[in-house]
């Protein structure tokens, strides 16, 4: 099974979810969507598996600097449109198992998915 991890590498979650899986000996890759972008498809996959208001990561800065009419009336396509634009606004950790994902880290759910 190959696995990825997309993230960011500053962020406190990603090093919860990143030392959590070299704890458990899971191999996996590591995506930095701020550093070498994300595509349109894989944002569309999430939000189709997850919706987007779970991918699009309200609670941050890059997110609540946004002006009122760039929040007003989101939708996916605005929310991708967003996303695409600036990573940051992605939650984080998206992992990536081949055929489903996992958003934001819970060790219990890692160790469930993974098991």
């Amino acid at each position: 099974m190959s696995i990825t991890l997309y993230g960011i590498k500053a962020c406190d979650t990603m090093k919860k979810a990143r030392t959590w899986l070299e704890e458990h000996d899971v191999a996996y890759s590591f995506h930095d969507y701020k550093a070498s972008a994300i595509d349109r498809a894989s944002l569309e996959k999430w939000c189709a598996e997850h919706g987007w208001e779970t991918v699009l990561n309200r609670a941050g800065t890059t997110f609540r600097k946004l002006d009122d009419a760039q929040k007003a009336d989101l939708d996916q396509d605005k929310a991708v449109a967003l996303m695409l634009g600036q990573p940051s606004m992605i939650k984080r950790p998206v992992l990536d198992l081949g055929g489903r994902t996992l958003v934001g880290f819970k060790p219990d759910a890692y160790a469930s998915a993974l098991k």
